[in-house]
């Protein structure tokens, strides 16, 4: 590395390096400075900058990270252990951390000898407000788990085995839905975000797949995520970037330890490395007034490096009371965008909790069977003798006679783009549910497929059946097809995961989810300019593939106990999108409501978080308590604040 320079050289001007020449060196608001042992070799390296400041001892695998106040805030493991299928990777030696100061911010190398890689390295660069830390191997292995900010030694002199960094963090916010009864966590809890989940144990993360990848964290002790902290405290981005075709990984766990903690990407023996191979990079970013504030940050920080669309120019990020006026990292300014189109902010009609209600009582039926032509025809006449004529409906699922051909089930839609014809000419307008990773119908060979050859997804990594997603559209959107205005995407949760899964291309995980809505996306512009794309996925980099975060469920309705309010968690998910996709509507979704009372609390409310959405008529489902006057009189109420006046005489 051209400006490398070794921290360990011997002392005094003869050297003829810039160590040699000075003791300090600024760079760009970043000062790194050295103190001496009395041999007259360099015992530590201090990297003082607006923010923070950071140590690493000559001959240490460990960095300590202080804040502003003189906190000490974390001791981060700089080893690092990319796994692999073929074995794990485990240090044998270091090698004395070298200073590379001809670039614009100072960085630290540290390099090791692998048990798994030819080389080894953890690169940390220094700027102001940020530490970013990546981790280099060259050689051979298929990756499997791959630890950052941890390692594993069997250097001699010392303890061997899995070390983990250590915190002085006290509380943890995780971007991720998971437990709708509490916004933060302890630090010494577990989080996971990515795009796999569902509703069993241990997998109940699966609202927003995938959300930000971007924890935050505070040394405090706090129990709601916008709760003043005391005097000196901030919140601390702990975030991982790099362009969203490189994040082959399908979930980034946060793994707590006593007083520490670790990262975990689980690649699942998905990624080949034949070569060099640099992880995506760790932030660590300091001084946030609250999570959302971090999150902001993150989407600078991805937007100024190409990884995410430019911010949108009329969502500045505030930068007035940022500790140091450091940490809202700089984004281009966004180009100018197109005027959304009005009717993507009418109210919302969706099918989903009234056909839930005619299954509880209908013996035998299940929702899905109840998606037809009839009752949709029922549920809209039962909203307009009420006054309230969605601005847009939503044909949940199971309109289609296979999910994966798009096709209508004409036994229970006999008519399906006559019907939506009759929407359009009366102003409305219809988009159709989706799923995400569904191949019913279709070939096996355009699958992810397991050892036995069965498909367990659909690959959107394989030309043909990107082809087959893009006809789908086509023949969904398309005026010589159903005709319809878009796309509510589900079940993005459901993306492969398993090492022993077989698919076409190299895209995995999160890259591969993107991989297919980039498809979507682009096929229903391509056909319908002002489709609407409905999804789940506030990431920043998935900006670019939706036009709408649905918050998704309210509830997780097969934890042991779920009930909870409802209001703080939808609250707190709008505000994440709203903090990492400005430029997104949201979908205030609707089910499952708790009771007729959680139901008209988030009712109230809606208009203040996004695009009011309704997904039930006469009854809820869930308790089968009736709607009365008054809930139609405040859904007429909401509706005309959302530009949908009352349509006739209310009965």
């Amino acid at each position: 590395m051209l400006g490398t320079i070794p921290v360990v050289v011997p002392s005094g001007p003869a050297v003829g390096d810039r160590w040699g020449r000075m003791r300090d060196v600024a760079e760009n608001g970043v000062r790194v400075s050295r103190s001496w042992g009395s041999s007259g070799t360099p015992e530590t390296i201090t990297v003082e900058a607006p923010g923070y400041r950071l140590r690493v001892a000559a001959g240490d695998s460990t960095a300590r990270l202080w804040d502003t106040t003189g906190r000490w805030v974390a001791e981060l493991n700089l080893l690092g252990a990319l796994d692999c299928l073929q074995g794990p990777d485990e240090t044998t030696a270091l090698e004395p951390v070298m200073v590379d100061c001809a670039g614009p911010h100072p960085v630290l190398l540290l390099r090791r000898s692998s048990t798994r890689w030819e080389s080894a390295a953890a690169r940390v660069e220094c700027r102001p407000g940020e530490i970013e830390l990546s981790w280099e191997v060259r050689g051979r292995g298929t990756l499997d788990g791959v630890h950052l900010l941890a390692g594993r030694s069997v250097m001699a002199g010392g303890g061997s085995g899995f070390t983990p960094s250590g915190g002085a963090f006290r509380t943890l916010f995780s971007p991720n839905p998971g437990d709708p009864r509490r916004l933060v966590r302890g630090a010494g809890e577990s989080a996971v975000i990515g795009v796999v989940g569902d509703a069993g144990p241990g997998r109940g993360h699966w609202f927003s797949t995938p959300a930000p990848l971007c924890l935050v964290l505070t040394t405090a002790a706090v129990r709601e995520p916008e709760q003043r902290l005391p005097e000196g405290e901030r919140w601390w981005t702990l975030a991982l970037g790099g362009p969203v075709d490189q994040l082959n990984f399908t979930q980034l766990r946060y793994l707590p330890a006593d007083n520490g903690f670790a990262l975990r990407l689980d690649y699942e023996g998905q990624t080949r490395v034949d070569g060099a191979f640099r992880t995506p990079p760790v932030v660590l970013a300091a001084g946030h007034r609250d999570p959302y504030q971090g999150l902001r940050w993150y989407r600078g920080y991805l937007s100024a490096r190409g990884w995410a669309p430019p911010r949108p120019d009329d969502h500045p990020q505030p930068a007035a009371d940022r500790a140091q006026a450091v940490t809202d990292a700089p984004g281009p300014a966004a180009p100018h965008r197109q005027p959304r189109p009005a009717w993507w902010s009418a109210p919302m009609f969706c099918g989903w909790g009234a056909q839930n209600h005619l299954a509880a009582t209908r013996r035998g039926a299940t929702a899905p069977d109840l998606s037809t032509q009839a009752n949709y025809d029922r549920f809209l006449d039962e909203l307009e003798a009420r006054g309230l004529v969605p601005g847009t409906v939503v044909i949940d699922d199971k309109w289609q006679a296979h999910y994966g051909t798009c096709e209508p089930d004409t036994t229970k839609w006999p008519d399906l783009p006559g019907w939506i014809a009759r929407r359009q000419a009366d102003g409305q307008r219809v988009l159709l549910w989706w799923a995400a990773w569904e191949w019913d119908g279709l070939p096996d060979e355009l699958c992810v497929r397991n050892p036995s050859g069965q498909p367990v997804a659909l690959d959107p990594s394989h030309p043909a059946a990107r082809r087959v997603l893009a006809a789908n559209v086509a023949r969904m959107l398309g005026r010589d097809g159903l005709n319809a205005d878009g796309l509510k995407i589900d079940f993005t949760a459901r993306t492969p995961s398993g090492t022993a899964l077989h698919r076409y291309g190299p895209a995995w995980g999160i890259a591969l989810l993107h991989q297919m809505l980039a498809v979507v996306h682009a096929e229903a512009k391509r056909v319908k300019p002002d489709a609407l794309i409905v999804t789940q996925t506030p990431h920043p980099s998935f900006a670019d593939v939706t036009d709408m975060i649905r918050l998704n469920d309210m509830l997780r309705l097969d934890d042991f106990e779920p009930d909870a309010p409802v209001v703080p968690q939808m609250r707190y998910r709008a505000a994440v999108a709203a903090a990492s996709c400005p430029e997104l509507l949201l979908d205030t979704d609707d089910w499952c409501a708790p009771d007729l009372t959680g139901w008209r609390e988030y009712l109230a409310v809606k208009p203040e978080i996004g695009v009011p959405s309704l997904y039930y008529t006469t009854h809820l489902d869930r308790t089968g308590q009736a709607l009365e006057p008054d809930d139609y009189a405040t859904l007429r109420e909401v509706w005309a604040r959302a530009g949908r006046p009352a349509r006739g005489k209310p009965c």
